[in-house]
């Protein structure tokens, strides 16, 4: 087959087959799926090992999904359902429907810590209905405020990059917090000796180390997150001055 003529490497991009078992279907095996990244984590994952919780064989799966990259696929769009779009409001109330979204998707992402390391590599997720779905809403969000469709799109990417940015080393912490066996609060009074040591010759860290000992990890990143996004809207708002100027 000629290399033009190549089937894109999606589950997206190929025609889904009309006829599946009637009882393992699809929808089936994304949602075990789902629950077994959840559970323990992307290196569980393997057709396999979903085929043995679903009591299916591995050959069966491939009757509805090509590969494990398909599977994850599915999973992210999966989990994007997840995230609730409301409906289009005062145009000028845009930067609270963004931050809205934005805590949306962080929250999802946080609920399902796998989901940051896979949707830079989860080949064409982007075209799932799910991702479209969001897209498309924030979309109309930023062009109701007033940006051009380019500019909307660009704006979009900047807050998507920026909620995944974050969320990426949340997942992180949260992914190591749930292997130590302990809760959060538990976890960093740990290691609070070994940080602290490890700046007592920074005294800018220091003074900052110092002053976060005693706060909750979770409410100081939800407070972290905020800023960020905030000073990041202040930007696109002054942006938007200047344009309509």
């Amino acid at each position: 087959m000629a290399a033009d003529k190549q089937p894109l490497p999606s589950v997206w991009a190929r025609p889904r087959k009309e006829r599946e078992q009637p009882v393992l279907s699809r929808e089936h095996i994304v949602a075990e799926a789902v629950r077994l990244l959840d559970e323990e984590g992307m290196d569980a994952l393997s057709m396999r090992r979903l085929g043995s919780r679903l009591g299916a064989g591995a050959t069966s799966l491939y009757r509805h999904v090509a590969n494990k990259d398909e599977l994850f696929e599915l999973a992210v769009d999966e989990v994007y359902g997840e995230l609730a779009l409301s409906a289009p409001g005062d145009p000028a109330a845009w930067r609270a429907t963004v931050t809205e979204v934005a805590g949306g998707l962080r929250a999802t992402i946080l609920r399902h810590p796998w989901v940051a390391a896979k949707l830079g590599e989860a080949g064409l997720s982007y075209l799932g209905p799910n991702v479209l779905r969001r897209s498309e809403h924030l979309l109309a969000v930023f062009e109701g405020a007033g940006f051009s469709l380019k500019e909307a799109d660009r704006a979009m990417n900047a807050v998507i990059a920026y909620v995944l940015g974050v969320s990426t080393s949340e997942a992180a912490w949260i992914s190591m917090v749930a292997r130590s066996g302990q809760s959060e609060q538990a976890w960093a009074e740990q290691l609070w000796p070994a940080a602290e040591q490890a700046v007592r010759d920074f005294p800018r860290l220091r003074a900052l180390y110092a002053e976060q000992r005693e706060a909750e990890p979770s409410a100081e990143n939800e407070d972290n997150f905020d800023y960020g996004l905030q000073r990041l809207l202040d930007g696109l708002e002054a942006r938007l001055r200047t344009a309509a100027g």
